[in-house]
């Protein structure tokens, strides 16, 4: 029975659970609570379905995947009797034949109590509603003599949850969460947490998860707010912390002592550790020992094997140069300078022969045919024939170079330059790619493995961009320029505006109708594509979902 207390010390942790790897995550879970005793906590929390991994997806439908959950949850709590701090954790949970999105209690040796989560998101990534049951709103768990209301992620972002809470005598709020990163998304995550103390004045304390998870990538940023509204508690951004809050009942309730606050990071700060984490996490999880990426000398696969090589440590990434006729000198310069200053292992495969031997092989079929766009993507796939080569034989993980500006409007090869196991770049746009180059060259990165300083030569960033596959190509020569260009595309994807909504902002009538065209007809290559961090609202893959099979030409009458 818990006793009532004027004091408590709640541990938040900030963890990186791999979604299935449920031994590993009790480990985790284990471990923190260890650390969390040694330092005389009372409490520890941990974030939304940390034991199972968020997102489970279809695991979930998966009896022995909750068989296994079940038992380690149980193992889990078994241990609490042994007078060290309780527990809140997330599992997925099943009771009488339904599976419910859950918060855990464990203590006194066994699971005290479980809540469910009342909301369940199903738009842009999140389709929770395809394997979980709703929850029913419930009153608050008392742990060590405090009474917790116990919500789940979208649980914060409406009212009735936390009226719920109000009513039925919570003492604080606490918000276990998988909330995954996008550009400025901890402005809305904090606004609906000050909503939710100013409807109850009750503090409130908001757990979230790091760590990379396929298209996801999960930023942290865990704080308390005190029932003021005041910000008590920051912790930090894109690392895995155990952070101490310490609490004393006051006349007008619970107060959070502690002040801890991280620093917020600039938006480009923010997006280069989303890719960084993203993709150290996607190498590491998935077990593979390296990367390999083609480098053009031109500033997509610059920023790649930036990125690489700080998430993954130069040993770990190898560049291989692929020069056709059309290659200049100042690319093939260009590339081996980036290599040389990120100190990566470097190879050179001309692929001249092989692409003449093509064209021999097939000039009896096309001997009646102008050179055109066929002969430009058979540079393209030899590339990508010997990249994936070389990860079939030696292991490591092709990384394609694409940005978003490419490849919403198809300015890319199928089976190509768009062969890889994942994209850095996916959902980066161009003028952004240049942005991030120039951040890079006069910033530290968190964790970085890479050197700092001007790293990434100051010609690949101002140079213009070129496939280089046809003599004198620039990229303007088939496509709008890059800051039009990006405008638009952001309008149609981001801001899901009509063409006639972005013609009346002034764009021109025919360029808004092309691009939207590219946009749509490029739908069957995006879904053959790499996967690749989620940065903007809506990204290529669980975000956008249109049918590859449609006949919908915006909104005009006429064909497009």
């Amino acid at each position: 029975m818990n006793k009532e207390t004027n004091s408590l010390s709640i541990a938040i942790a900030q963890t990186n659970p791999t979604v299935g790897d449920i031994h590993k995550n009790a480990e985790l879970i284990r471990s923190f609570r260890n650390k969390a005793g040694a330092d005389k906590a009372d409490v520890i929390i941990f974030s939304e379905l940390n034991l199972s991994g968020y997102p489970p997806e279809d695991l979930i439908l998966r009896k022995s995947f909750l068989d296994t959950v079940e038992q380690y949850a149980n193992d889990l709590a078994m241990e609490t009797n042994d007078g060290g701090p309780a527990m809140v954790i997330g599992a997925p949970w099943r009771l009488n034949g339904e599976c419910y999105n859950a918060a855990l209690v464990l203590d006194n040796g066994k699971i005290e109590t479980v809540r469910f989560k009342y909301h369940l998101p199903n738009y842009g990534v999140f389709d929770e509603k395809r394997v979980f049951q709703e929850g029913q709103l419930s009153g608050p768990v008392s742990i060590r003599g405090v009474r917790f209301s116990l919500l789940i992620c979208e649980d914060m972002w409406f009212s009735d949850v936390s009226e719920t809470a109000l009513e039925s005598g919570a003492d604080i709020l606490v918000v276990l969460n998988g909330s995954p990163f996008e550009i400025e998304k901890n402005n809305s995550r904090l606004s609906h947490a000050i909503a939710r103390v100013s409807e109850t004045k009750k503090p409130l304390i908001y757990i979230n998860q790091i760590g990379g998870q396929d298209e996801l990538v999960f930023d942290g940023g865990s704080f308390v707010l005190n029932a003021d509204r005041g910000l008590v508690v920051q912790a930090s951004w894109w690392k895995e912390v155990l952070t101490y809050t310490n609490w004393a009942k006051s006349s007008n309730g619970w107060v959070c002592k502690t002040s801890s606050l991280s620093k917020d990071l600039l938006k480009l700060e923010n997006i280069y550790n989303a890719m960084v984490l993203g993709l150290k996490d996607y190498v590491s999880k998935n077990r593979f020992p390296s990367v390999v990426i083609g480098l053009s000398g031109g500033i997509d696969s610059a920023l790649t094997a930036a990125v690489a090589v700080d998430a993954l440590g130069a040993e770990n990434v190898l560049c291989v140069m692929m020069p056709s006729p059309y290659t200049s000198n100042e690319s093939i310069e260009d590339a081996i300078l980036l290599a040389k200053n990120f100190n990566i292992r470097i190879e050179n495969i001309d692929i001249s022969e092989s692409f003449s031997c093509v064209k021999d092989s097939l000039s009896s079929l096309f001997k009646d045919k102008v050179a055109d766009l066929t002969e430009e993507n058979m540079q393209s796939r030899i590339r990508g024939l010997i990249l994936m080569s070389l990860s079939n034989k030696f292991g490591s993980m092709v990384l394609t170079t694409g940005n978003k500006s490419e490849v919403s409007v198809g300015y890319a090869t199928l089976y190509g330059d768009m062969c890889g196991g994942y994209s850095v770049l996916k959902d980066i746009y161009k003028t952004t790619v240049n942005e991030l180059c120039e951040w890079r060259n006069k910033n530290n990165v968190l964790c970085s493995l890479g050197p700092s300083g001007e790293v990434i030569p100051e010609r690949i960033i101002t140079k213009p961009p070129t496939a280089e596959l046809r003599p004198n190509q620039k990229d303007e020569d088939s496509l709008p320029p890059y800051p039009l260009l990006d405008k638009i595309l952001k309008g149609f994807i981001e801001n899901e505006m009509s063409i006639s909504s972005l013609v009346k902002e002034g764009y021109n009538h025919n360029v808004v109708k092309g691009i939207w065209r590219l946009l749509r007809n490029s739908e069957y290559k995006r879904r053959q594509s790499a996967p690749g961090v989620k940065i903007s609202n809506i990204a290529f893959g669980r975000d956008h979902r249109y049918p590859i099979t449609q006949a919908f030409n915006g909104d005009f009458n006429k064909k497009i």
